[in-house]
């Protein structure tokens, strides 16, 4: 007899790119190869697969960066009115948090069947059903704790069925967590221990990546004052302790330098916890990684500028805020502000090379080529390999449309972009999730993973969880681990910048380590989560869990307030997202409105 889902009829298998997962001769399968080890791998990589969601479209990009006080819109695209302006498309009748839902619990339901079988399997070992049961339930918990974290109260469906079933009531978000704990915490129990760095294998669970989840969710419980999460008094000591566990146990090491994160050849590097997979492979690709796309500035169009793959193609959907570029970085001491950012453009077309030429706005010339500073009429401005682009945090005093700036910016060989001249086309990109290993400079599946976890945030929610409880002088110590690499390094080139616009020294190669180091005395003194909030910012930055952040510290709607230009019609209801109305259309019987639907959103 063919077994229905409640959720899902059929199982997709899309091979990544990962070690464990063979590209070749990826079997299709019906429930009951169940009964066998292949069939059993095979729904492993299928219910894998449903966490690709939100790197394959425009997904996360909208629901967890647009309207936070690190990134506001660009010029384009299609969700800036829901996500980033909190206006009248966020609503029960968004695609985009439909498509979340949807996902979410095709893969919940394709995990619930699988565990059922698994448990039940004549045919596999203990060893392997144990680890198998261990695999599907992290990957329930890892979509649960999406879903809880942007919708709030959920249905909470932990059993298989092989009917159609339309009557789901929501769990409180306590019992959801309740959950989520449980199942991660066999995880912790009965994954896979890896010994060294080798013994991982890309892409797939073990007890660390279930231990660092299970840090973040305890201190995400944790972190509620007003919101009931069910917290328990426990769950600091609990978000210290596994996430202590990866940092004192785990074979994963930092990255020394905050630049090779981002290295497209230093993909599933030692820091790298658990990373959703993709593949260079188009057949096994599906929908691919598209978060290259959308943090680009609108390069391509600019004087001796062509697009190309290592730039990448521009969508222009996120901008750096007033708060990214000026308040939230000691930008001289800390590297990782310019190493998170693409500030230079080298010339790549030598047919639109400009040249040196006078200059005139209403007939009246406002800028005359100077030879005696290379400014040769009729003279190329510059070579291929040349600066073509630069953006700077330079505030110049002019305002962004006066003739003055217009001259002053003229005076440049290559296009600059100081404070006041960019805008919602013209930023500075964030690099973090460049592709250059794309086949084309038009393609948008880029086979790049997508970082879920990393030990640099193991070391701040280690941090978070013990100056939560008070003790500053551990959280000093795991947050300077993370402040010494972010510092200039001891012999380390600096960044031009360092002394041409923030006003150190040229030549230093001094570490800047003590500028930035902290102390438990200045933590104690401080506005804790507020801080903890901006270090993740600062680490983090743009790595998919903003939103969250801030609704995690019950912060959103003051800072989008604050430091999001475009958000100002963010009110309190806005902390959870809609229940989709395509779900309660279909729920009968169906309760009252208020009952199926969050508050605000009818």
């Amino acid at each position: 007899m063919k077994k229905y889902s409640i959720i899902i009829c059929t199982l997709l298998v899309l091979a990544g790119c990962s070690d464990w997962l063979s590209e070749d001769g990826a079997p299709k399968i019906d429930y009951s190869l169940y009964e066998t080890e292949a069939g059993i791998d095979a729904a492993l990589v299928s219910a894998y697969n449903y966490l690709r969601l939100g790197a394959s479209g425009e997904h996360a990009s909208a629901y967890v960066e647009l309207g936070t006080d690190l990134f506001t819109e660009g010029s384009d695209g299609s969700w800036r009115d829901s996500f980033d302006q909190y206006g009248a498309k966020m609503g029960a009748d968004n695609s985009l948090l439909y498509k979340l839902w949807e996902n979410n619990y095709k893969g919940i339901g394709n995990c619930n069947l699988a565990l059922d079988e698994v448990a039940t399997s004549p045919v596999i070992t203990e060893e392997k059903r144990v680890q198998s049961i261990g695999e599907l339930r992290f990957i329930r918990a890892f979509m649960y704790f999406d879903l809880v974290q942007q919708f709030g109260r959920i249905p909470l469906v932990l059993k298989g069925s092989y009917e159609v079933q339309t009557a789901f009531k929501r769990a409180s978000v306590g019992e959801v967590y309740d959950a989520i704990i449980s199942d991660l915490r066999y995880g912790v129990e009965n994954l896979p221990i890896p010994d060294k760095v080798s013994d991982v294998k890309k892409g797939k669970a073990n007890s660390y990546v279930a231990a660092h989840l299970l840090s973040k969710v305890y201190l995400t419980r944790a972190s509620a004052s007003v919101e009931d999460r069910g917290k328990k008094t426990t769950d600091l000591d609990s978000a210290l302790y596994y996430s202590e566990k990866v940092i004192k146990e785990s074979p994963y090491q930092l990255q020394k330098n905050f630049s090779d994160l981002w290295k497209i050849d230093n993909q599933g590097n030692s820091e790298v916890i658990f990373a959703v997979q993709y593949t260079t492979n188009t057949l096994f690709n599906g929908d691919g990684n598209w978060l290259h796309l959308f943090w680009l500035a609108e390069y391509d169009n600019k004087p001796g500028m062509s697009r190309n793959i290592e730039y990448g193609r521009p969508y222009k959907r996120l901008r750096p805020t007033d708060k990214t570029l000026f308040e939230l970085f000691d930008r001289k001491n800390d590297s990782r502000f310019y190493k998170s950012f693409q500030w230079v453009y080298y010339a790549n077309n030598s047919k639109t090379i400009p040249k040196w030429s006078e200059l005139k706005q209403n007939g009246e010339v406002y800028f005359t080529p100077d030879p005696d500073k290379g400014q040769v009429k009729g003279k190329n401005k510059f070579s291929l390999g040349d600066t073509a682009i630069y953006y700077s945090v330079v505030k110049t005093g002019f305002g962004s449309s006066s003739l003055n700036l217009k001259k002053y910016i003229a005076n440049y060989s290559y296009t600059y972009f100081p404070y006041e001249a960019q805008d919602l086309k013209n930023f500075p990109t964030l690099l973090k999730h460049l592709a250059p290993n794309r086949a084309d400079a038009a393609q948008r599946e880029s086979g790049r993973e997508w970082v879920r976890m990393r030990l640099g945030e193991t070391y701040l929610i280690a941090a978070e969880a013990a100056g939560r409880k008070g003790d500053f002088d551990l959280a000093a110590k795991y947050l300077n681990v993370i402040r010494e690499r972010a510092a200039w390094a001891e012999g380390e080139e600096k960044a031009p910048q360092y002394w041409n616009v923030e006003g150190g020294m040229k030549n230093n190669v001094q570490s800047t380590y003590k500028e930035i180091e902290v102390t438990k005395e200045q933590l104690a003194a401080s506005d804790f989560v507020s801080f903890m909030l901006d270090e993740r910012g600062r680490e983090l930055l743009g790595e998919t869990c903003r939103w969250e952040d801030l609704v995690r510290c019950e912060k959103l709607v003051d800072w989008v307030k604050k430091y999001n230009p475009k958000g100002g019609n963010i009110q309190s209801y806005h902390k959870l997202r809609p229940i989709p109305s395509n779900h309660i259309n279909r729920l009968n019987p169906v309760g009252p409105i208020s009952e199926e639907q969050n508050e605000g959103y009818y």
